[in-house]
C-alpha cells in the first residue's frame, strides 16, 4: 500500500501530486456534502457565474472541458443550460471521484475522462472553452497546468478559473481566517472521517497566488486578456483568460 504524505502541509512536485491524489480520492464519499455545507451552498452560485463567463453561447454546440471535474457538479452547470446542444469532457485524476459523481450524470452529455491535467490526454485544440473549478490550487505545478490548458483550447477558446482567495477587507479577511483555520477543519474532519484533508485546504489557499498573480501566470502560459474579478467579498476570484486567434 502507498504510504501516506505525513502531514497536512501542502507538498511540492510528486510529493503533491500523491497527496492530492490521495486526498480526494479518500473523501470523494462526502466530498459533495461538505462542498455544500461548508459554503454554506454559496458554491452553487460560483458555479453558475463561472459557466455564465465562459462565453459558451457564442458556440453551443462545441465540445468543451472541465478540468479537475471531481464529481461534475461545474461539469453538469454548463451541460444542464437550456440552449447548450454540444459536450463537456470532464477530467480528473482521482478516479474515485468520477466514480462517485457518476450517478448524477443521468444521461447529460458529460464524459468522464481520468487524466491529470499537467498531461492532458488530448490533441491540440479539442475544446471550444475550458473551465477549472477549485483545482488549479491542487496542481503540483500550476504554470505546467496553464500551458496544458491552453494547449488544448482552440484559437479564440476561453478559460475560466474558480477559485478561494483571501479577502483583501481586513474584518472580511478575519473572520475568513478563522473560519477556515478553525471551524472547516474541524467539521471536514467529523464529516468526512479523514484526519487531515480539511487542514490541507485552508494551508493550500494560504500559499496559493493572489488573484493579480495568478492573471500574470496565465498570460504567461500565453492567454490574452486575463482578468478577474472577487465573489462573496473576495472570498473566491474568479479568472478569465483567452487563446488568441490563430
Amino acid at each position: 500500500m502507498e504510504e501516506r504524505p505525513p502531514s497536512a502541509q501542502p507538498l511540492e512536485g510528486v510529493g503533491r501530486k500523491r497527496q492530492v491524489q490521495t486526498i480526494f480520492s479518500e473523501i470523494a464519499p462526502r466530498y459533495d456534502l461538505l462542498n455544500h455545507v461548508l459554503s454554506l451552498n454559496i458554491d452553487r452560485r460560483w458555479r453558475r457565474r463561472a459557466v455564465d463567463a465562459l462565453g459558451w453561447q457564442s458556440v453551443p454546440d462545441g465540445v468543451y472541458l472541465d478540468a479537475c471535474a471531481g464529481t461534475f457538479d461545474l461539469a453538469l452547470e454548463l451541460a444542464g443550460r437550456e440552449e447548450f446542444r454540444g459536450a463537456v469532457v470532464a477530467s480528473d485524476f482521482a478516479l474515485p471521484m468520477l466514480e462517485e459523481g457518476k450517478d448524477k450524470l443521468q444521461g447529460a452529455s458529460v464524459h468522464p475522462v481520468c487524466g491529470d491535467s499537467l498531461q492532458l490526454p488530448f490533441p491540440d485544440g479539442t475544446f471550444r472553452g475550458a473551465t477549472v473549478g477549485f483545482g488549479v490550487r491542487n496542481l503540483a505545478g500550476l504554470d505546467r497546468g496553464l500551458e496544458e490548458l491552453h494547449r488544448v483550447l482552440a484559437p479564440g477558446g476561453r478559460l475560466v478559473i474558480l477559485e478561494f482567495t483571501e479577502p483583501p477587507n481586513p474584518l472580511m479577511r478575519r473572520l475568513y481566517l478563522f473560519y477556515f483555520h478553525r471551524i472547516l477543519p474541524l467539521v471536514g474532519r467529523l464529516v468526512s472521517g479523514h484526519p487531515w484533508a480539511y487542514t490541507y485546504l485552508p494551508e493550500s489557499v494560504k500559499e496559493f497566488p493572489g488573484p493579480s498573480e495568478l492573471a500574470l501566470r496565465m498570460e504567461a502560459a500565453g492567454f490574452t486578456r486575463a482578468r478577474w474579478e472577487l465573489l462573496s467579498f473576495g472570498i473566491a476570484a474568479l479568472h478569465v483568460g483567452e487563446k488568441g486567434e490563430a
